[in-house]
């Protein structure tokens, strides 16, 4: 019930009631919507501010789980990149260069996936996130060429491999000590810190850390062209020609297992680790040379390890650290 106003009349000397017309309830009403519109209004646009409505919340929960999956997924793609790139190295670097056959050009190895013509339903689609599906697509494209490529190659070399038995029984193919475990491996080929001198200097091999006595393997056919002992250097050593451009080196030995001249087979004891010469602690230094120049051991470990291990090995041999002789 609405309040019913008085004023006082000073002619009549009494207090009358105040009399509102239609016209001023109608202003009074229009103020008041008017006021209330305005401040609506504003709790809505603060509101908005501040909060999602719950399709908005909706659209940002599947985004983020979008921008997750997609996140993961280019992992993925990298990952297969990184594994791809390695074959493709392996390829080159040892299988064709057995084989004798010159190595892919980088230019088919890139593998072009064409213009954009080929993305065309893509690029009209008019998505928010057109450049990342955009981006995923051209990688995956790329990939499944290069991979193409690479199977393509493989072939190539199991046919020429097919007449060459006696040669690859000869090609170092083994790891000289059991790692079965991939834990032996200590230090790479490339520039290392030498133990002794503590200057780096280029490590033309690979150290692989055991006790005192632990057999060590011939890695191919051949025979044994060197058996010497010193009180420096490699200490006892023993060194293998298995033809083909491929000779093999053994140092720092315990002891000897065969003599020069001696034929030897692929997995054939040949010593036994110890630690003679400049040696820090019981290891076995390998090296492979190719040609009369020395190339990384652990492209040629490719009969007695799987790709997982194969890539393990990899790394560990990447690593710059201090070798043990």
């Amino acid at each position: 019930m609405a309040r019913i106003k008085y004023y006082y009349d000073t002619e009549t000397c009494r207090y009358e009631r105040v009399k509102v017309s239609k016209w001023d309830i109608f202003l009074n009403l229009l103020g008041f919507l008017s006021v209330s519109l305005i401040l609506a209004v504003g709790i809505i646009i603060v509101y908005n501010s501040y909060f999602d409505s719950p399709k908005e919340a909706q659209l940002k929960k599947e985004n983020k789980e979008l921008q997750f999956y997609y996140e993961m997924m280019e992992k993925e793609v990298n990952n297969v990149q990184k594994v791809l790139s390695s074959l493709q190295e392996r390829d080159d670097e040892v299988y064709r260069n057995i084989m004798g056959a010159e190595p892919i050009p980088s230019s088919i190895r890139a593998a072009g996936v064409g213009g954009a013509e080929r993305y065309k339903n893509i690029i009209e689609s008019e998505l928010e996130r057109e450049n990342l599906i955009l981006s995923m697509m051209q990688d995956l494209d790329k990939v499944k060429k290069q991979m193409y490529i690479q199977t393509k190659s493989y072939d190539e070399i199991l046919e020429m491999a097919e007449n060459k038995e006696e040669m690859m029984a000869s090609i170092p193919a083994i790891q000289p000590i059991p790692n079965k475990e991939l834990k032996r491996l200590a230090s790479g080929f490339g520039m290392r810190m030498h133990p002794i001198l503590k200057v780096v200097r280029p490590h033309e091999g690979c150290d692989f850390s055991a006790p005192r006595g632990t057999p060590i393997y011939s890695t191919g056919d051949g025979e044994v062209i060197r058996v010497q002992s010193t009180f420096g250097g490699f200490g006892k050593l023993v060194v293998i020609d298995h033809g083909y451009g491929f000779v093999t080196k053994y140092a720092h030995m315990s002891s000897f297992n065969v003599k020069r001249g001696d034929k030897v087979k692929r997995g054939d004891c040949i010593g036994f680790v110890g630690t003679t010469g400049t040696s820090t602690a019981p290891h076995l230094h390998y090296e492979i040379h190719k040609d009369g120049k020395p190339i990384n051991p652990v492209h040629y470990f490719y009969q007695d390890v799987s790709d997982e291990e194969y890539e393990k090995l990899l790394e560990l041999s990447s690593r710059e650290n201090q070798s043990l002789g």
